[in-house]
């Protein structure tokens, strides 16, 4: 049986020295291989510091990951750009370039589809099919630095998937691109969004990585919660707020709780309060979303008014709190829209 080509891309510095060892290379091959790669190289040729014998060796035995780029949509209105990238097996993934005063983001997903399947959200809505490699998640960002002049400073894992379902090679994601060779972003501007695995946040803070940690609450009890988040029959609000309360104290870093504002339904005065009581003393802060609008969802939110009233309840209850800025409303930007519209146009829309 012919052997599979390893796949290099997913390789963190100190295992590409390795390689190089293995090869009967100096060490030092394989940071000059790291370093091609974080540079978005795609082909052995072009890393014309290795002999061209050491570069046929390395055709022959290993792989570099390609995304191939189906659509891009830029935001007429804050220059948020979303895109659409076609893997190597054909599957659909999507990415999102945004904008800040403190720098460039970018939005990666981790899975192709996801299992939690959350009522509000587009990239739930055909399931999971399959976790991504570490390559695949790095070659988002290093695609989109590559596409757009400024440095991208910021990791946001919030796209499609549940990033702690992919717990091994989200790790190694963010080691590869904190590195000072590599992307060099600091953990403390990567964020991994999740629905609140509490197993999973255990082994986080087991980690002690500094990296933020995001929970999608959405409610403020369970009640409401198990309405809107299947995980929420497995996991209690209270229990995953202490797990979250225990994480903050072990690894010093505040929680951020994101809570999308649906009408009707969690959005209410009472509900802030409610929301407010539970996270009283807490290390956390609250980032209040309206809901985006879902094909086939009777989800919506209220006006910016009512928002800005939910606000001042948590922060009289001294809740850190924010509203999410609204970015890309003229484009595909929220979790797989892009993807279903697409798919839809294909007649494969699930």
């Amino acid at each position: 049986m012919k052997r599979m080509k390893c796949d290099l891309l997913s390789f963190t510095i100190e295992e590409l020295r390795h390689e190089a060892e293995a090869l009967h290379w100096p060490s030092f091959r394989g940071e000059q291989i790291f370093a091609w790669l974080q540079k978005g190289t795609t082909s052995f040729d072009e890393m014309t510091n290795l002999s061209v014998a050491q570069r046929q060796l390395l055709k022959e035995n290993y792989h570099i990951n390609r995304l191939k780029l189906i659509d891009k949509q830029v935001s007429a209105q804050d220059g948020t750009t979303k895109y659409l990238f076609q893997l190597e097996d054909d599957q659909l993934i999507e990415s999102v370039l945004m904008l800040y005063r403190h720098g460039a983001s970018v939005c990666l997903s981790t899975q192709v589809g996801c299992a939690m399947g959350c009522s509000f959200c587009a990239s739930g809505q055909e399931g999971l099919v399959r976790n991504l490699t570490t390559a695949e998640m790095l070659n988002q960002a290093l695609y989109i630095t590559a596409d757009q002049p400024n440095r991208v400073s910021h990791l946001v894992l919030m796209g499609s998937g549940e990033p702690l379902q992919n717990l091994p090679n989200v790790v190694k994601l963010m080691k590869i691109a904190n590195h000072s060779k590599g992307l060099h972003i600091s953990m403390r501007h990567m964020t991994l969004s999740t629905c609140g695995l509490i197993p999973e946040i255990r082994q986080l803070e087991a980690l002690q990585l500094p990296f933020n940690l995001a929970i999608s609450l959405h409610a403020p009890n369970d009640d409401i919660r198990k309405r809107l988040m299947p995980v929420a029959t497995r996991y209690s609000v209270q229990e995953l707020t202490e797990t979250c309360e225990a994480y903050a104290k072990q690894t010093g870093r505040r929680i951020t709780y994101e809570y999308a504002l649906i009408k009707g339904v969690n959005d209410s005065p009472e509900h802030m309060v409610m929301l407010g009581d539970l996270l009283s003393g807490k290390l956390c802060h609250v980032n209040l979303i309206p809901v985006n609008p879902v094909s086939g969802s009777a989800y919506r939110s209220r006006d910016a008014q009512h928002t800005q009233q939910l606000k001042i309840i948590l922060e009289r209850k001294k809740i850190p709190v924010t509203i999410r800025r609204e970015m890309g409303s003229d484009i595909d930007a929220a979790c797989g829209q892009l993807k279903r519209r697409t798919l839809a146009k294909e007649g494969k829309d699930t």
